[in-house]
């Protein structure tokens, strides 16, 4: 899913691995979690403006490529259920560690030959989609000089701004998702469970995002209704240069080669599907482009933002692409999701590269059970390609690919009775998927209680992700080809 959508095209921005991980996002889109009603106003030109979208009050019993365009754009316009903070009276919330994606963007491609969306990315409180915090957050943002930015951080803006968006750049709808994801997580973390107090210091923050502007203005929005009006001088924002968070630990030369590997997969299910390729071969001759080329554009990168924003797709004199050309293109990509799972080599790859990221998160969670008070809400701004290998990783094979302004949260809970025994709960988009995991599935049909203990996390991480590749270290998966 790398539409209006995908993300970055590359687990970091910088090496010589970089353009092996172009065609990854090409494919891996949608999310399928509750529908949602389209948008009236949304900062469009009005001459553009065409209603595209029928509405859709139900899940439909069948997988439906526009349903799921639907829940992907996460258009935010209806109130979301949560299971956030949901624990016995008796346990203690000890520490929340935020995985999001950023919300919804610009196009990173531009179909050849034809005009680019006519979207709005200045921030107008009383367009639609808005949120009663948005004008206060506006005037935060441009108090901003005194947080400490890492590396390039400092230089980017705090909130979108363009009339006309630049190509990635985070919308007003992107903004209200993540304005929506901090209130919703001040409500149960802070007012409920009064994880930060009023006097809560730069100490009990840690904040990384990724060096794109989209990501660091998700960050910024959740962060600011998450902790209304903070004091920017306890804002320590660090610069992840990896878009799967490898930080120190990016040496890996099997994962690259499972990520081949899941590429040449990807690329022998397109070359099957005659009808996806004659779709590109009519789209082709609408914008008067060869085939190659239309198909190199990644077409869907700019028909889900038309979609999300309920714009018509681009027309030419030679003719118009249509609904059709859209189905197409996005049942193949829910095809293509499914044998990922049947495969495993996502998999393979997704253990290895999320390693890092997971032990960082228990390493974190030990030193808090020990009983430091530290970086005890953690939040990492990121993409698609970020959020989908955590899932794979974790064992979550039902979770739908992340929609704009996905959240995937890690809670460490504190026995009441028995102070030294810590437990951990994950949430994805509000739902609790704790025993979806491969580490916690057996424990849940044995145990009363309605989360994973912490030790099952840390051996899962320290020890169980290597099993499948007859290794008992990450530098020993990562450098032992298989036999």
């Amino acid at each position: 899913m790398a539409t209006c959508a995908a993300s970055q095209t590359g687990w970091s921005y910088k090496g010589k691995w970089k353009w092996r991980m172009i065609l990854l996002p090409i494919f891996l889109y949608f999310v399928h979690l509750i529908p949602v009603n389209p948008i009236k106003e949304d900062g469009l030109n009005p001459k553009s403006r065409k209603r595209i979208m029928p509405d859709l009050l139900t899940e439909p019993p069948a997988i439906d490529p526009v349903y799921e365009a639907h829940v992907y754009c996460n258009i935010p316009t209806i109130a979301e259920r949560s299971m956030e903070g949901y624990a016995p009276h008796y346990f203690k919330l000890a520490s929340v560690q935020v995985l999001i994606r950023h919300g919804d963007r610009y196009p990173l491609y531009a179909i050849p030959k034809t005009k680019r969306p006519d979207i709005d990315c200045t921030l107008l409180p009383n367009r639609k989609p808005s949120h009663p915090q948005l004008e206060a957050f506006i005037k935060h943002m441009s108090k901003g000089s005194a947080a400490q930015m890492d590396g390039t951080l400092s230089s980017l803006p705090r909130y979108p701004s363009h009339s006309l968006c630049e190509m990635g750049e985070l919308t007003q709808t992107g903004v209200v998702q993540h304005l929506r994801n901090g209130q919703l997580l001040r409500e149960t973390y802070i007012n409920k469970h009064k994880l930060l107090l009023n006097d809560w210091t730069a100490k009990q923050l840690y904040l990384e995002t990724t060096g794109k502007s989209r990501t660091l203005q998700s960050a910024l929005a959740l962060l600011y209704t998450f902790l209304p009006d903070f004091d920017w001088k306890k804002i320590n924002m660090r610069h992840q240069w990896s878009t799967i968070f490898c930080s120190g630990s990016c040496d890996c030369p099997m994962r690259n080669h499972y990520l081949e590997e899941e590429q040449r997969r990807q690329y022998s299910l397109r070359v099957k599907n005659n009808d996806l390729e004659k779709i590109y071969v009519d789209m082709a001759k609408i914008v008067g482009i060869p085939t190659r080329q239309l198909r190199a554009s990644n077409p869907i990168d700019s028909l889900l933002c038309y979609f999300c924003h309920n714009v018509s797709f681009p027309c030419t004199k030679t003719g118009c692409i249509g609904m059709e050309h859209f189905k197409v293109i996005k049942r193949h990509q829910l095809e293509d999701e499914r044998e990922r799972q049947e495969k495993k080599l996502y998999f393979l790859y997704a253990l290895l590269a999320t390693h890092p990221l997971l032990n960082q998160t228990v390493n974190r969670f030990q030193r808090i059970a020990e009983g430091k008070k530290e970086e005890i809400f953690v939040l990492h701004s990121a993409h698609d390609v970020t959020l989908s290998p955590v899932l794979s990783a974790l064992g979550i094979t039902e979770a739908r690919f992340p929609r704009f302004a996905a959240r995937l949260v890690f809670e460490l809970w504190q026995d009441g009775k028995r102070p030294k025994e810590h437990f951990i709960r994950i949430l994805y988009n509000g739902a609790d998927v704790t025993f979806q995991t491969s580490f916690c599935k057996d424990y849940y049909k044995r145990s009363s209680k309605p989360m994973c203990p912490l030790e099952k996390f840390v051996s899962f991480v320290k020890r169980d992700m290597f099993l499948v590749f007859n290794s008992t270290s990450y530098y020993d998966a990562c450098h032992r080809r298989p036999l």
